[in-house]
C-alpha cells in the first residue's frame, strides 16, 4: 500500500430540505449574536428576507458580493461589518458570496455560516482567491474555513438549469484535480469520484426537469464532496488557467471551468492515465478529456472560450502568466504546450485522446 497523509478539515455540515430555518440555532451554536448576510446584488431579496426572519440576531445585509472576490468590495464590507458590530456573518449564495465571506474573516476572524444556492463548492474550502489591479491571488489557510455549512435542497430547485450546469461542472473540476493530486490519498480519492458520478448523474436530469427533487439533492451532495477535495489537496494545470482567465480577462468564474476542464484533463491525462481512466469509466467514454467534452456538449454548456468573451489576442498573456508561477502538476508545463491547449479551448476544438499520445520534448 502507497504511504500518504491526510488532514480532515473541522466543519460542520447540515444537510437536508428546508435546512435555512436552522440558521438562527447555528448563530446561536458559534455565540454569536449578530449575523451580517452577505448577497450578491442579484440575491439582495433574499438576503433581505433571511435577515427579516433572524431579527434580533441579523446586523443587516451587505449585497455587494461580486465575481473573483474583488478587494476593495471586500474592504467596503469589513467596514459595514465593523459599523454594525458583527459577530460573525451568513454568506447567502454561489462562490462570489462565499469567497467575500471568506476573504471578511481573514481580515476580521469573524465565523461563518455558508448557505449554498449554487454547486460551486468553495464552502467546503480553506482556500480563498482574490482579485486586484487584474491579477488574481489565492491563498489557503484554515482562517478562511467556514465554520457552519448549511445545504438546502429547497434552495437549489429553481436555480436556472445553465447555471446549475456550469457550477456543477466547475465542482468536477475539483474533483478531477484532486485525483492526480501530489497530495492524493485514498480518502480523497474515494469522495472524489463519488462527487464526479453524482454530478454526471443529476446534472442531465435537472436539464430535463429542473425541479427533480432527487437530483437536486445529488447534485449538492456531490458538490460537497468535490469541495472537500479540493479543500483537502492542491490545485493543478486546471485551476491555474481558471484563475488567470477570471483574474486577468474578468471571464465568468463557472463558465471558465467548463470551458477548460476537458482541455487540461486531455492535456494531462497520459501522465495521470490510472485516475483519469477512472474518470473515463464514470462517464461511459473512451478517455476522461472525451468524456468531459462530450458531457459539457450533451448539457449545452459552453465549450470555447470565445463564446464566454475571452478576447483571441489575449490567448499568448494567458500562456505567459500560466507558466511563470505553475500550480504542481502531473505533466510538466512548457508555455508551447499550454498555448496549444489555449487555442484548443478558444475555438471549442474536442480534445484528442491521450491514450495514443507521448511526451514529446518540445512540451514536456
Amino acid at each position: 500500500m502507497e504511504s500518504f497523509v491526510y488532514t480532515s478539515l473541522p466543519s460542520r455540515v447540515v444537510f437536508g430540505a428546508g435546512t435555512i430555518d436552522k440558521v438562527a440555532d447555528e448563530i446561536l451554536r458559534l455565540n454569536c449574536q449578530r449575523a451580517l448576510v452577505l448577497s450578491t446584488p442579484q440575491q439582495a431579496a433574499q438576503a433581505d428576507s433571511l435577515a427579516a426572519r433572524l431579527g434580533s440576531l441579523s446586523a443587516g445585509t451587505f449585497a455587494q458580493a461580486a465575481m473573483h472576490t474583488p478587494v476593495a468590495i471586500t474592504e467596503q464590507a469589513v467596514a459595514v461589518a465593523r459599523e454594525r458590530q458583527a459577530d460573525c456573518t451568513v454568506a447567502l449564495g454561489g462562490g462570489s458570496t462565499t469567497g467575500l465571506g471568506k476573504a471578511i474573516a481573514l481580515r476580521t476572524d469573524l465565523p461563518q455560516i455558508v448557505i449554498p444556492t449554487t454547486y460551486a463548492g468553495s464552502e467546503a474550502t480553506p482556500i480563498l482567491g482574490e482579485t486586484e489591479s487584474g491579477q488574481k491571488t489565492t491563498q489557503r489557510s484554515v482562517k478562511v474555513l467556514p465554520e457552519v455549512i448549511i445545504y438546502d435542497v429547497d434552495l437549489t430547485l429553481t436555480l436556472p438549469a445553465p447555471q446549475s450546469i456550469t457550477s456543477g461542472l466547475n465542482a468536477i473540476a475539483h474533483a478531477v484535480e484532486a485525483l492526480y493530486s501530489p497530495e492524493a490519498n485514498p480518502i480523497i480519492s474515494l469522495l472524489a469520484l463519488e462527487g464526479i458520478a453524482a454530478l454526471a448523474r443529476a446534472l442531465p436530469v435537472i436539464v430535463d426537469r429542473p425541479r427533480d427533487r432527487e437530483a437536486r439533492s445529488d447534485a449538492l451532495h456531490g458538490a460537497w464532496a468535490c469541495g472537500v477535495c479540493l479543500g483537502s489537496v492542491g490545485m493543478a494545470l486546471h485551476h491555474k488557467l481558471c484563475h488567470v482567465l477570471g483574474g486577468t480577462f474578468d471571464l465568468p468564474h463557472a463558465e471558465a471551468h467548463s470551458v477548460i476542464l476537458p482541455h487540461a484533463v486531455g492535456f494531462n491525462e497520459t501522465a495521470a492515465a490510472g485516475p483519469m481512466r477512472k474518470v473515463a469509466d464514470i462517464l461511459g467514454s473512451a478517455s476522461a478529456a472525451e468524456g468531459l467534452f462530450d458531457l459539457a456538449q450533451r448539457l449545452n454548456a459552453p465549450v470555447c472560450l470565445k463564446e464566454i468573451g475571452m478576447p483571441i489576442d489575449g490567448l499568448d498573456r494567458a500562456a505567459d502568466l500560466a507558466v511563470a508561477l505553475p500550480y504542481p502538476n502531473p505533466r510538466p508545463i512548457a508555455r508551447d504546450g499550454i498555448r496549444t491547449l489555449l487555442d484548443d479551448a478558444f475555438h471549442g476544438r474536442r480534445p484528442r485522446p491521450t491514450k495514443n499520445r507521448s511526451l514529446t520534448s518540445a512540451d514536456a
